[in-house]
């Protein structure tokens, strides 16, 4: 009975987060679950180099 509350648990609590990279020669935007559907890690235009696209909410912190 514990193990399934603690299956049922950890089912839900398992989170997908979108991520967007883009390709550092040509700027095309790719996610991540396009990407790893790819055999290989590689833009259209063959860069095999992505950067982290930074979502645009920005982070404030109260200073103490």
């Amino acid at each position: 009975m514990a193990d399934e509350n603690f299956d049922d648990l950890t089912e839900s609590s398992v989170e997908t987060f979108e991520v967007n990279y883009s390709c550092l020669r040509c700027g095309t935007l790719v996610s991540n679950t396009e990407l790893s559907r790819l055999p290989e890690i590689k833009c259209i235009c063959g860069f095999r180099v992505f950067t982290k696209v930074r979502p645009p909410v920005v982070k404030t912190v109260k200073a103490i």
